[in-house]
């Protein structure tokens, strides 16, 4: 069966007739055509999928596309603002917390749900945060160091 589903993606509404039991992942892959929504497991192992949904990092490839109905999805697509990185895409570039880049865009929204909630995160509870996402590059002391980066620039933004 299939079923409509409403959404918002990347601050676009759509309307969208999607099988019953299609992924998320897929929708966003698929009908979307977001790609930087990443398959890494196929089983809620490894945080690539990473998206935010009304603010809360979820994994795309445990949600069924129709249980967003009505809610706010964002991608790391929907992230940059007028064609510029924000601050967390930028202190990913300059902290060298991206490696081979395929759990970056899992990172990066897995942390914007993180600063979203606390802006100043200590190191302990950015660890906590990116506990479900997996890098198999790096001993994700660069990606940590980016997030913190972030926060600090947003606090400076702030303060001006």
């Amino acid at each position: 069966m299939k079923s409509i589903l409403s959404v918002k993606v990347n601050g676009r509404s759509r309307t969208d007739l999607v099988p019953d039991n299609m992924l998320l992942l897929d929708y966003l892959r698929e009908v979307v055509g977001l790609i930087g929504v990443k398959s890494g497991c196929d089983g809620g192992e490894c945080g690539a999928c990473t998206v935010l949904v009304d603010d809360e990092p979820r994994l795309a490839c445990s949600t069924l596309a129709l249980q967003v109905a009505g809610r706010q999805v964002e991608t790391i697509e929907g992230m940059a603002r007028s064609g510029r990185m924000n601050e967390l895409q930028t202190a990913f570039n300059e902290k060298l917390g991206t490696q081979c880049g395929f759990c970056t865009p899992g990172m990066i929204m897995a942390a914007e749900g993180l600063l979203r909630r606390n802006p100043q995160p200590s190191r302990e509870e950015i660890k906590e945060a990116l506990a479900g996402n997996l890098c198999r590059c790096t001993g994700y002391v660069k990606i940590i160091e980016s997030v913190e980066s972030a926060a600090d620039a947003c606090a400076q933004a702030d303060a001006q």
